[in-house]
């Protein structure tokens, strides 16, 4: 399965990335839907797993599958995603190259959708996964999904067959966990990467880098190249992930001028305003923190959100504000941090 060869001559030949860390519960799965719809679409491709240092079973899982694929893994210490992902460019020698998440587990026909556009449509170069999220069981799931809804309701309320440059970069989901380019645009993104940060394991890897692309292609998404996310699925992984989120959005947006940095600029003022009444009018802030739980339950259901999600979004939204707010805060320390030792 990971042979160059290619049995189908007007599809590029195709390298799969996925970055890992302690993922011994989902990159089995991961690579087993990946090879299904690689099947399914008679379309072979090398595989490249970047082990980031994993302390857990992962190393096992992955020597197992290149018994059963003979996948490539390249193994360093710990270095962050963005590192990880371009040890596995490095390694990648396909003219298309699939960055994928090992929580993102493939349909099987989306890989026959992507042959047949880069067949029928070949100047469609750039694709970024249409994702559902799995929030089964998973309040935590749901939540992401419900704040997706709100963020991106221009094509999560209706999906389809869409693409975009950078002038409506903010108005449609993306990210690296499931996308596809040609392998030397993927390289110039990486090249022309600079975070706010100094510390890259911090950085908003993929936005920047999406932002970029966007710059040279418009970047196409449709239901039909599909996958799911498994979202974290424990409360103090869902505050870790927040925070993370927060730290990383600073580094997104801050000196992107548009809808999303408009958004952050709101949410410091509200954070700030919010502050002050808890500590003067504590009952005051205590309705207002229900009215905007509530609130934010009636936005994400007219958005397009589900029953469970929308009742996600509003349970968890104080724990939510608390975690991101304070990665906003960590993300403005570093970035003032760099800005001042240029």
């Amino acid at each position: 399965m990971t042979s160059r060869s290619n049995s189908l001559p007007d599809v590029p030949t195709l390298s799969v990335v996925i970055p890992t860390y302690n993922e011994q519960d989902w990159i089995g799965r991961s690579v087993e839907a990946l090879m299904t719809s690689l099947d399914r679409a008679g379309w072979p491709a090398e595989i490249v797993v970047v082990d980031d240092g994993s302390t857990d079973e992962t190393p096992k899982r992955l020597v197992e599958l290149v018994q059963r694929f003979g996948i490539t893994v390249v193994s360093q210490e710990n270095a962050g995603r963005f590192a990880a992902r371009q040890a596995g460019l490095a390694a990648a020698t396909g003219e298309r190259v699939l960055l994928l998440d090992s929580r993102v587990i493939i349909a099987p026909e989306a890989f026959t959708y992507l042959r047949d556009q880069f067949v029928q449509h070949p100047e469609r170069k750039v694709w970024n996964g249409h994702i559902n999220v799995d929030t089964v069981g998973n309040p935590y799931g749901g939540f992401w999904a419900g704040l997706v809804a709100i963020g991106w309701r221009k094509y999560v309320a209706n999906p389809r067959l869409v693409s975009f440059g950078a002038d409506e970069f903010d108005l449609y989901p993306k990210g690296t966990g499931f996308f596809c380019a040609p392998r030397e645009l993927l390289l110039g993104a990486a090249r022309s990467f600079e975070s706010l940060f100094d510390d890259v394991k911090l950085a908003s890897d993929d936005t920047r880098m999406l932002r970029w692309i966007s710059e040279q292609e418009n970047i196409h998404l449709s239901p039909g190249f599909a996958a799911t996310y498994n979202s974290r699925d424990s409360f103090k992984k869902f505050v870790k992930h927040a925070y993370f989120r927060g730290t990383t959005f600073v580094d997104s947006y801050l000196d992107s001028p548009g809808p999303a940095r408009n958004a952050l600029f709101a949410a410091m003022a509200v954070g700030v305003v919010g502050l002050v009444v808890a500590a003067k009018f504590p009952k005051t802030a205590l309705l207002l923190i229900l009215v905007g739980m509530a609130g934010a339950g009636v936005v994400a259901r007219r958005c397009g959100a589900t029953k469970d999600q929308t009742l996600a979004v509003s349970k968890l939204l104080p724990v939510f504000a608390a975690s991101f707010g304070s990665g906003v805060v960590r993300g403005l320390f570093l970035a003032l941090k760099k800005a001042l030792t240029k």
